[in-house]
């Protein structure tokens, strides 16, 4: 395995880690800024957007350029973003640092997947990718609780320090480490969305994007909830946090050793419904702090269980175009995180932050029904459709 792909991880990570950060301290946002809690999450909501929609449509933009020059300007581009974070003194300056981080940040995630596959031999291509998609869903998990420890300690204004930093650091790493990477043609956008049309891919992408939105509904806003709730301090948040990353962290292995051991779509719906049924059951476990936790990490490590099952699914499911799946794959769970944390802003403006988790249980019902579609209605529907046309 090529070293240089750790180093791809590594400015995975510190770019993934940018997104959900703020989510545990959106309480210190809004407090700082003079917003509501909604309107703070709408910070998500947007850097999620932009990060879905911007990266294909960047990535074909800079198709001719040379691979490395084009990772430093983005990573210059991305520590402006970053910068622009920390010294915000409004919640309109922080949200334009916040869409310039994502549309850096996006196009710096899928050339590290894109780099990673072309900088190693063919047999170890899958496992490149996975090791980046590694950095990827551990900053998703492991962003929040930083950012509550930082931001409590100090200042919201202190996680983007944080990245900032490490930013520089990664500047610093590709510049010297990393060698000059020609450009590849890649796949138009018009050819990855034409993948869409079989219906088994097509709910497959849907199955990710309603499991992330309905995540994103209170893990969006778990803060607020654990305050409302159970009345727990700065340091308690902190600790459900971290408890949160590391179960979900462990979700993403045991996942993978499921998807091999039982098999890929077996593990999705086991995943979903088990995922469902914890969603359900958070409101009610508030009463008793560790039956709560019980029910958190399970729900945690269900979270991230369906990733590395899913992408094997789609592998399986269309091999010859398992990186555009890949690719799709990563907008479709943007787009859910987008989405979730836009309807969880609405759920708690209009009702409670204790609705948050019922809300984001139904639209995981409607994920287990995309994922049941794919996998054995599709292929009645696709062979109607043929029918039809003959």
């Amino acid at each position: 395995m090529d070293k240089r792909v750790y180093l791809l991880t590594i400015v995975s990570f510190v770019v993934g880690m940018v997104e959900l950060i703020i989510g545990g301290i959106l309480d210190l946002v809004a407090t700082d800024l003079g917003v509501s809690l909604g309107q703070a999450g709408l910070l998500i909501t947007i850097f999620s957007l932009v990060f879905a929609i911007a990266a294909p449509i960047l990535l074909a933009a800079t198709s001719n350029m040379e691979r490395k020059r084009l990772m430093i300007i983005a990573l210059f581009i991305f520590l402006f973003g970053n910068l622009i974070a920390v010294i915000s003194p409004s919640y309109a300056m922080l949200l334009i640092a916040r869409i310039i981080s994502a549309a850096s940040g996006s196009l710096l995630v899928v050339l590290c997947i894109t780099m990673a596959s072309n900088i190693v031999d063919a047999q170890y291509r899958a496992r490149a990718i996975g090791i980046v998609f590694m950095g990827i869903s551990g900053s998703l998990v492991l962003g929040v609780p930083i950012g509550v420890m930082l931001g409590n300690a100090f200042s919201w204004r202190a996680p983007f320090l944080l990245i900032s930093i490490l930013t520089v650091g990664s500047i610093i790493g590709v510049y010297f480490f990393l060698g000059k990477i020609a450009p590849k043609q890649p796949v138009t956008i018009r050819e990855q969305l034409g993948t869409l049309k079989n219906k088994k891919i097509l709910f497959a992408q849907l199955t990710t994007f309603l499991f992330l939105a309905g995540h994103l509904t209170l893990y969006g806003y778990l803060t607020p909830f654990l305050q409302s709730t159970m009345n727990l301090d700065s340091t308690w948040v902190s600790i459900v946090y971290l408890l949160f990353g590391v179960a979900a962290v462990t979700g993403g292995a045991i996942g993978g050793m499921f998807s091999d051991r039982f098999g890929a779509k077996r593990t999705i719906l086991y995943v979903i419904t088990v995922f469902g049924l914890s969603i359900f059951a958070i409101p009610y476990t508030t009463f008793a702090l560790p039956l709560f936790l019980i029910v958190m990490i399970i729900w945690s490590m269900m979270s991230w269980a369906i990733t590395p099952a899913m992408q094997s699914y789609l592998i399986q499911t269309s091999p010859e175009t398992s990186d555009t799946q890949q690719s799709l794959n990563n907008s479709a769970l943007h787009f859910g995180i987008a989405f979730g944390s836009l309807i969880g802003g609405v759920v708690i403006e209009q009702a409670s932050v204790n609705y948050n988790a019922t809300v984001g249980g139904f639209f995981v019902i409607l994920a287990l029904g995309a994922a049941i579609f794919s996998m054995y209605g599709a292929l009645s529907w696709n062979r109607k459709i043929e029918k039809t046309r003959a």
